[in-house]
């Protein structure tokens, strides 16, 4: 794999959002650079669109010894081979897969066979050309054998953000690589071809092991598909809600966070628990929950991010030329580097409200499913949310021609509480909110029927009700 050329690609890319911010213009992303995650589907290419493929690509990563000593990761098998494609096509597969090895193993080239290693699931996210995301969800584990051997890969490659979801199909692929390769092939052709089902329905897969005669596995959605990716457990089993609410405070201002932990799978599930916290607004800057370690160097750059960092590393990401940067210890539990006002950022007493409500979980969270874990702190933060900015809809000025327009002088000014209106001030100044506003004005029933708008409608009946009783 060409990591010089991948990474001068990257370097260019970056470059060219910074101009683009620094100027305020917009352009599509490219070369599959690392960036923000979208919402399941959004701008997909054509293989996902409509639910009918689960995914594009199951591939396998290898590490092959070169002849300095080092290894290198590079594709061994790749399912579906693709035929007859056009040349615009091949050429975003090629990148694609070029891309891939170097996010698989991110941890650098020196290595050494193993007798044990306990798999592990991580996914990286990568941006094509048309600004199309990709997923990639992957599991580490060592390929069944005697003596000492490498650890492998295998990456599932899909438009579709639904991380619980990939790893039980992930599961299915591990038990079936201890029996054979040749087990697998069957498994993801039948899933191939069969559809993505909707937010809580069941699809079921046939399956021959042999030995064991035909399985059903049944794969089923979250029937919240807002939150299928996310798993706010991981964040709240390594940081404590004041924490969790200075990183919070970061990323709606759009500043540079880095976690660092050691395993890949930690990594990835608190970043994209962190992302999910900002609903119903998405992170637009460069969003890497791995970062490989020879990129290090080229994403800790003046825009903003969020990235994660094995802590290994942590020397490197210190030597960094970077300022207003939250460096977070996801090992130890605690901020290593910070702005300084963190804890003033938000409205003091919604910020006080947040913190008893995510206290309030961590003292119940033995008892508690994933699912409802979830839907507790998503509503916490959504609910921050809805009494910010949730009144936005009433100062879109509509034309005759249907464009709308945010009044935005008058609606900060409509905010009574000081501190929220100094919040407020700041925020729609972002990326985020800009995005979200310029979707909001462009049909008026964009927002209808969605969660967020939802809430809204709840916090303002329950406002009319008290103002009534």
């Amino acid at each position: 794999m060409d990591v010089r050329g991948f990474t001068t690609r990257l370097r260019r890319s970056l470059r060219r959002r910074l101009e683009r911010r620094e100027g305020n213009q917009e352009s599509p992303a490219e070369d599959c650079a690392p960036e923000a995650p979208r919402k399941a589907g959004e701008r997909s290419s054509l293989s996902c669109l409509g639910g009918q493929f689960f995914f594009e690509y199951l591939v396998v990563v290898s590490l092959k010894k070169k002849s300095g000593g080092d290894y290198e990761p590079t594709i061994t098998y790749q399912f579906p081979k693709r035929e007859n494609m056009l040349r615009g096509q091949k050429e975003e597969e090629e990148r694609l897969l070029q891309a891939i090895p170097l996010f698989c193993f991110p941890d650098g080239k020196n290595w050494a066979p193993f007798t044990e290693y306990t798999s592990e699931t991580f996914s990286f996210v990568l941006t094509n050309v048309d600004g199309s995301r990709k997923i990639g969800y992957c599991r580490r584990l060592l390929p069944v054998g005697r003596g000492a051997r490498l650890p492998e890969v295998f990456c599932i490659i899909s438009c579709l953000g639904c991380f619980g979801l990939f790893s039980k199909i992930l599961d299915e692929v591990e038990k079936r690589r201890q029996i054979s390769m040749a087990v697998i092939y069957p498994f993801m052709q039948g899933l191939r071809e069969s559809p993505f089902p909707a937010p809580g329905k069941t699809v079921t897969i046939k399956s021959f092991i042999p030995e064991s005669g035909t399985e059903l596995i049944e794969l089923t959605r979250p029937l919240d598909s807002r939150l299928e990716h996310v798993e706010f457990q991981a964040l709240l089993q390594r940081l404590t809600p004041g924490i969790i609410i200075q990183i919070f405070a970061s990323a709606v201002l759009e500043r540079r966070i880095i976690f660092l932990a050691e395993e890949l799978s930690v990594l990835s599930q608190c970043i994209h628990a962190v992302a999910a916290l900002l609903y119903p607004f998405t992170w637009a800057h460069t969003y890497i929950p791995v970062v490989p370690e020879c990129l290090i160097d080229t994403v800790c750059c003046p825009t903003p991010f969020m990235v994660g960092v094995q802590i290994r590393h942590l020397q490197q990401v210190q030597d960094q030329p970077m300022e207003e940067v939250l460096l977070v210890n996801l090992v130890e539990g605690k901020i290593l580097t910070s702005v300084g006002d963190e804890e003033e950022v938000l409205p003091a007493k919604l910020q006080s409200e947040m913190l008893t409500s995510l206290g309030r979980h961590n003292s119940n969270n033995n008892v508690q499913t994933s699912e409802q874990v979830n839907a507790q702190v998503s509503e916490c933060f959504v609910h921050f949310f809805v009494r910010t900015v949730g009144h936005y809809a009433a100062y879109i000025k509509w034309s005759k021609s249907g464009q709308g327009t945010l009044q935005e002088r008058a609606f900060c000014k409509s905010i009574t509480s000081k501190s929220c209106r100094k919040f407020v001030k700041k925020f729609v100044k972002t990326q985020m909110f800009s995005l979200f506003i310029q979707e909001a004005e462009r049909n008026r029933a964009t927002q209808e029927g969605c969660y967020f708008q939802q809430k809204i409608t709840e916090y303002q009946e329950q406002k009319k009700q008290r103002k009534n009783s």
